[in-house]
């Protein structure tokens, strides 16, 4: 099939290049010239494990993906999926911005294609929004009939960071919203290589199925603190309580990693969009995620208040900080913990010695410039008050790199009892 895939960052790219390995003929649009010339080199503008790899085994395969920034390539595809950001405003909501350009110039280039067009969208959007925002778009600047001439879909993606390209070919399940059977056929065409569950339903229901999967993630990840929290008043390790809850098959062992909380691009962007859009647009206050964003945000803040425990007042103490990015194997710094941590240090006089093997250059875009980004586990921790441990990086993970200093561990990247034998170990919650 000819598709155009709207959007090369994370999901776009990873999507476009998995579609391509599966046999599909694939145009990556993208406004950043220097995005598309990088793609078209067969290399990944972004840190995703596994991604390059995909890249490169593409670079032989005539036709199965290019990048370009016009959008007129649209009119040799069969479909185009819409896969933009969609970041958060001041107030939480929801920016649509960019799906609103993409639905405008995919209809400005329709309006001149002879023949049927699936638009579906991969993009996060509140429910409501293919009905409201995009099929007004397409209908009005293409000039065509939506549901006959253009078919609308939304598909929602539920990649991994970290993990994406894996779960592009594993996904646990495939989500296929649709205006109506003809759109939904088109569209179970383009992932039929993929074997996994897939579930037919309407538009806005797949756009909410989207939303509760993240809320319900996120929920799991502040429930844990909580517990954690309460387990170390109580001198209880919360790994083992963990361990307990997990033979359980309701409840399994899948996001109940205690530590200083959730980040990234998708979590807190899409629990904030879907709170702000309940109260303000639906009539519900929902309180139950209002608190999951609470406690998320007073978790991460733990692991400074265990240095000041440890250091006393942090003016002019220097501290490592390893790990930058939100989560390991990718080089996404959206939301990460690490960010906000470290600009509390500097607010309270710390000098930050920073290091993570793929996120620096991130990092840089948005702190301060008075961090100092180091090259290596040793480089940061060499001659520092304190470490703090936010991202699990696998080159963290030895214990013998931290001989007699005084460690702080965010995400049990350590092993207690190892950790103890070797320097001053301390959990953010066990």
């Amino acid at each position: 099939m000819m598709i155009s895939v709207i959007g090369a960052g994370y999901v776009g790219l990873v999507t476009a290049a998995g579609l391509a390995r599966n046999g599909h003929s694939v145009v990556c649009i993208d406004v950043d010239d220097l995005r598309v010339n990088t793609i078209n080199q067969w290399v990944s503008p972004i840190y995703e494990a596994g991604l390059d790899d995909l890249l490169s085994s593409l670079a032989s395969r005539s036709g199965g993906l290019r990048a370009s920034t016009a959008y007129r390539e649209i009119l040799d595809t069969d479909l185009s999926l819409i896969c933009v950001g969609t970041p958060s405003n001041s107030n939480g909501s929801i920016n649509l911005g960019h799906v609103r350009d993409a639905a405008k110039r995919i209809g400005q280039v329709l309006r001149s294609k002879n023949g049927y067009h699936l638009v579906a969208t991969r993009s996060t959007i509140i429910p409501g929004t293919t009905r409201d925002v995009i099929i007004p778009l397409l209908a009005k600047y293409s000039g065509r009939t939506v549901g006959r001439d253009i078919g609308v879909a939304y598909n929602p993606e539920f990649l991994q960071e970290g993990k994406a390209v894996q779960a592009f070919f594993s996904p646990d399940r495939i989500i296929i919203g649709q205006l109506d059977k003809r759109a939904g056929d088109l569209l179970a065409e383009v992932y039929k290589d993929i074997a996994a569950p897939v579930f037919r339903t309407d538009i806005t229901t797949a756009e909410m199925i989207k939303y509760a999967s993240n809320a319900f993630l996120a929920t799991k990840v502040s429930f844990i603190n909580e517990i954690a929290n309460i387990c170390q008043k109580l001198g209880v390790d919360v790994y083992d309580v963990v361990k307990g809850l997990s033979f359980d098959y309701r409840i399994g062992d899948k996001f109940l990693s205690a530590g200083i909380g959730f980040g990234g691009s998708c979590l807190p962007k899409d629990l904030r969009a879907l709170v702000y859009a309940s109260s303000n647009k639906f009539g519900y206050p929902a309180p139950l995620l209002k608190a999951v964003l609470d406690v998320n945000a007073a978790q991460a803040l733990k692991i400074i208040e265990i240095a000041e425990q440890k250091l006393g007042n942090l003016d002019g103490k220097k501290i490592a900080v390893l790990g930058l990015a939100f989560k390991p194997n990718t080089d996404d710094v959206r939301d990460a913990p690490a960010i906000r941590v470290i600009r509390v240090l500097l607010e309270k006089g710390a000098v930050v010695k920073a290091y993570d093997p793929e996120a620096t250059e991130n990092a840089r875009n948005v702190l301060p410039g008075r961090v100092e980004y180091c090259t290596s586990v040793a480089n940061a921790i060499d001659d520092s008050d304190c470490v703090l441990i936010v991202t699990e990086w696998a080159e963290f993970r030895d214990e013998n790199l931290y001989q007699g200093k005084i460690v702080i561990d965010g995400r049990r990247a350590l092993d207690p009892q190892k950790a103890r034998a070797v320097c001053d170990y301390q959990g953010v919650c066990w």
